[in-house]
């Protein structure tokens, strides 16, 4: 092994390209392993760039003895579950492969995680009826999964407004109250500390809301919009499940595809949005406008990055109307995968003119927002 450390580590990180640089870098049989594995990825897109592979130290290292299920097994051997996650999700978004999207097998050995539901909604257009099957088991999966995330926060930003009148058994922070406490523990006040003794504790208890609210979700399915889609659909579940709330989901890019039948099964939404298109957000809350029947009742959200390709003056004059009409209209702006917002400032500001709350929210952000509306 090398006496410097350092130069392991750069050999590490520069792959085999670096061998003739750094030839007493020192690797062991683990190290080379290593090298191994992310020289079957990260080799392939410096050979789209015109470099050539250097050459590895000894036959039985040739990355071309791997095959996409014999990497995903060293992958998982020799790196952290997070590190795998990282280096799969480059392969499927950033190097394209592939091959690791049109085998089951392969499927199988994927880690289920947001960044492979996001390539496999990309991918399933092309796929056989037996990849399909697969894919829709993955997205399942993941899905099950981010609702068990949310659905807690979502259900407890719209459960209902403390009632005061009333004590909870529920005992949390959020319905802790401070002033009943206070007041019940006045006697055990401590006159050397200067402090209470809290004997008991008082809690408000939570009113269940019986709401007759309609939300309709306008969701943007052009390609950059496929986050906050997977995030649409699976809030679309969770809202669906609430009672009194009725739930209007509509998919568009340049045309419309009204889901709201299937809007309590967010794997089916999924399986049936087609990416790619253009986006006529106009054309959109056109549609929109004919859900509304009690405008006063209504929340229309718009999930879009508000790249307007259709008639800005007809999206603008359906946003007028509708927010004339009492319609509560909230436009959500899209969300890159750090949270960060992407999407046109300027057309969401013309559509905050027109009676349009602009944000961007994470979900759970987004379902404190709607609870306060209609709270």
């Amino acid at each position: 092994m090398s006496e410097d450390p350092r130069l392991r580590r750069w050999r590490l990180a520069l792959g085999r390209y670096a061998e003739r640089a750094l030839p007493g870098s020192g690797m062991d049989r683990r190290d080379q392993r290593t090298d191994r594995a992310l020289d079957y990825l990260y080799a392939r897109e410096m050979e789209k760039r015109g470099l050539r592979r250097g050459k590895g130290q000894a036959g039985s290292l040739d990355p071309s003895q791997l095959t996409p299920l014999g990497w995903l097994g060293e992958l998982r051997d020799l790196f952290p579950q997070s590190v795998y996650e990282t280096v799969q999700a480059h392969a499927i978004d950033n190097l394209g492969m592939a091959e690791l999207l049109s085998d089951p097998a392969v499927l199988d050995a994927l880690e289920p995680n947001k960044d492979l539901l996001k390539a496999l909604i990309a991918f399933k257009g092309g796929a056989d009826p037996a990849m399909r099957e697969k894919i829709r088991e993955v997205t399942r999966k993941v899905v099950e999964e981010i609702v068990r995330r949310l659905r807690p926060r979502v259900e407890a930003a719209l459960s209902g407004k403390p009632n005061r009148f009333r004590r909870s058994q529920l005992k949390s922070m959020q319905n802790f109250d401070w002033r009943a406490t206070i007041r019940d523990n006045l006697k055990h006040y401590d006159a050397e500390r200067g402090v209470i003794i809290a004997d008991r504790l008082r809690f408000h208890g939570r009113s269940r809301r019986r709401l007759p609210w309609t939300i309709i979700l306008c969701v943007d399915q052009s390609g950059s919009m496929l986050a906050s889609t997977i995030y649409a659909a699976v809030m679309a579940s969770i809202l669906a499940a609430l009672p009194a709330v009725e739930i209007k989901l509509v998919l568009f890019d340049t045309s419309i595809v009204d889901l709201s039948s299937e809007a309590h099964d967010p794997v089916e939404v999924l399986m049936s949005v087609q990416l790619g298109g253009g986006t006529d957000i106009a054309k959109a809350l056109e549609y929109c406008e004919t859900l509304v029947t009690q405008p006063s009742r209504t929340i229309c959200v718009l999930i879009s990055d508000f790249e307007e390709g259709g008639s800005v003056a007809r999206m603008l004059a359906a946003t007028r109307r509708m927010a004339s009409a009492r319609v509560t209209l909230m436009g959500l702006g899209a969300l890159s995968d750090d949270a960060a917002p992407v999407y046109d400032r300027a057309m969401a500001e013309r559509l905050a003119g027109c009676g349009m709350q602009i944000a961007a929210l994470t979900p759970d952000r987004f379902a404190e927002w709607v609870g306060s509306v209609i709270a």
